[in-house]
């Protein structure tokens, strides 16, 4: 018996922009690299990747910021960071777990880029903990 593929759907704090993701997320992880803390403006940011055939926004357009290669989309009324790609064409779409409806269905695996984590947070979740990326 089959089952539906899941569907994930979230915004921005606003609501001018909507996504739906649908399928198994993957590398959900918290990353603290000095890229996404300055991008989002929180000490480190929690992200879920779909691939991209398996995403797509529902509502609103958002505001796409290329930067060193990598490309983020903001929602541009509210400011809400949304997604991220390592380059404009990647496998796959990083996408804000606090930006979902319900982000308490996901838990995160591991911690990214704890070289650049900011020294007053004290990491105590006994997650897996990774210098720089999960291969490095």
């Amino acid at each position: 018996m089959e089952t539906e593929p899941k569907t994930i759907c979230g915004g921005c704090l606003c609501g001018a922009v909507r996504y739906e993701g649908i399928g198994e997320l993957y590398n959900v992880t918290h990353c603290h690299c000095e890229d996404c803390r300055k991008s989002a403006g929180a000490p480190f940011v929690t992200w879920a990747s779909f691939q991209p055939s398996n995403f797509k926004f529902t509502k609103g357009k958002p505001l796409e910021i290329a930067w060193a290669g990598r490309v983020r989309s903001f929602c541009a009324t509210c400011g809400s960071a949304l997604t991220f790609t390592s380059q404009p064409d990647a496998d796959e779409i990083d996408v804000t777990v606090a930006t979902f409806d319900q982000p308490e269905i996901v838990t995160p695996a591991d911690h990214i880029w704890t070289e650049d984590r900011i020294s007053w947070i004290k990491l105590a979740d006994n997650l897996p903990q990774h210098a720089r990326g999960r291969t490095e």
